[in-house]
Parts: structure tokens; C-alpha cells; sequence
């Protein structure tokens, strides 16, 4: 299939690319910045996702939308802005099979800056308002609402041993997810699944439901 995903120079992008990959997927990468990818089954565009200067791209079968920024004063512009210019360019046709929006556990927490869980979640918002367009192609369109991941975005808690014990002490399974069990997660929503839409998957290894019960 023709795989069409964002943000692929690193972290989330990069491991869903190279899962595609993997399985024996044509996958077209998207980002602002080069890509550390070689393979013949990959093919880079560098390339903003807010650009009204889009290429063509023909024929997408899945659309993974993983481009974003974080804390910046650009969150509503990047994630979701630029995340509904890529879809309604490439999603919304007849030959689209699967979309996959990588949103946040902020979206439904709120729990972060605000300009970016408000970005989150309206990505999921949209997402859902996708799968009703997307219906009558008998695509589907989901998200996956990741909490803390182990890629580069993150090293600077990841490398300070105070604040990564603070942080996994926040979830029920005292650790964070990898970029590639996401990846594994984002394969099987577009690839296997086949009639769950319109839905939110959170993988944030407990950290909504961590709770201090006092009686």
C-alpha cells in the first residue's frame, strides 16, 4: 500500500515509517527536516504541513498524521491546522483505506501547556468528524492518544534521574511507552483493524487512572 506519513525525521514518525517499511509498505515521508531513512520502499518530502503549497501525492491508501510541535507558540497552527491541511489534501478520496491521527493524553487530561492540549484535542475532535467523511469509502479514521514516549523530544527528563523517577511515578506501570510500541499500535489500527472508527485509543501505561485513594 501507499503510506503516506508526517513527521518522519525522528522519535514517532520515524518508528512508524520504518514499520511500514517493515511489512513491505510504500511509505512517502513528510517533514521540515531531512530524514535519516534509506530504503527503496521510502521516499522523503521535505516539506511544512501548514505549506498551502502541497505536492501531489496520489492515491494515499493510509494517511498517518504524526507531525507536530510542542510548547510553542505554534501548537495550534502545526498540530492542528497543518494536521487538517495534510488531511483534507491527501485523506479525504475515494482510494484512502485508513487514517491515523497521533493526538496526546492531554487531549482528554488536559494536563500540559495549554496551547498544546488544546491542539490535542481538537485533533480528536476532527478525527471523528473524519471518520463520518471518510465512511461511505469504508475507510477508517482513529486516534491514539499517547502519554510519555522515549524519543529525543523528551531527553531532557528522560536524562535527569530526579524528574524521570517523578514522571514514571505518575503512571500504574511505572514506565514510559517506546516510539516503536506506538508504531506497533498505529500498524494495527490501519492495517488489521477493520471496523473500529471514530474512536481514541489512550496509551499512557495507567497515568489517567493513578489515583491516591484516601478513606
Amino acid at each position: 500500500m501507499k503510506v503516506l506519513v508526517t513527521g518522519t525525521s525522528s522519535g514517532i514518525g520515524r518508528a512508524i515509517a520504518c514499520k511500514f517499511i517493515s511489512e513491505g509498505h510504500n511509505v512517502i515521508g513528510m517533514d521540515i527536516k531531512d530524514s535519516t531513512i534509506s530504503n527503496e520502499l521510502y521516499t522523503h518530502v521535505k516539506k511544512d504541513i501548514c505549506s498551502k503549497d502541497l505536492p501531489q501525492i496520489l492515491d494515499v491508501d493510509i494517511l498517518i498524521n504524526n507531525a507536530g510541535v510542542q510548547n510553542t507558540q505554534d501548537d495550534i497552527d502545526v498540530n492542528l491546522k497543518g494536521t487538517i491541511n495534510i488531511t483534507e489534501k491527501y485523506g479525504i478520496q475515494p482510494n484512502i483505506k485508513s487514517i491515523v491521527f497521533i493526538a496526546s493524553a492531554s487531549a482528554s487530561t488536559g494536563a500540559e501547556f495549554p496551547e498544546y492540549a488544546a491542539s490535542k484535542g481538537g485533533i480528536v475532535t476532527y478525527m471523528k468528524n473524519v471518520a463520518l467523511r471518510v465512511a461511505k469509502y469504508n475507510a477508517t479514521s482513529n486516534s491514539i492518544s499517547a502519554g510519555g514516549v522515549i524519543t529525543p523530544l523528551n531527553d531532557h527528563i528522560i536524562n535527569d534521574p530526579k524528574l524521570w523517577q517523578e514522571v514514571l511515578n505518575e503512571t500504574l506501570l511505572n514506565k514510559w511507552a517506546s516510539a516503536e510500541e506506538i508504531a506497533d499500535f498505529t500498524y494495527f489500527i490501519s492495517i488489521n483493524n477493520k471496523s473500529m472508527t471514530g474512536q481514541d485509543l489512550l496509551i499512557d501505561n495507567g497515568e489517567a487512572l493513578k489515583s491516591n485513594f484516601i478513606w
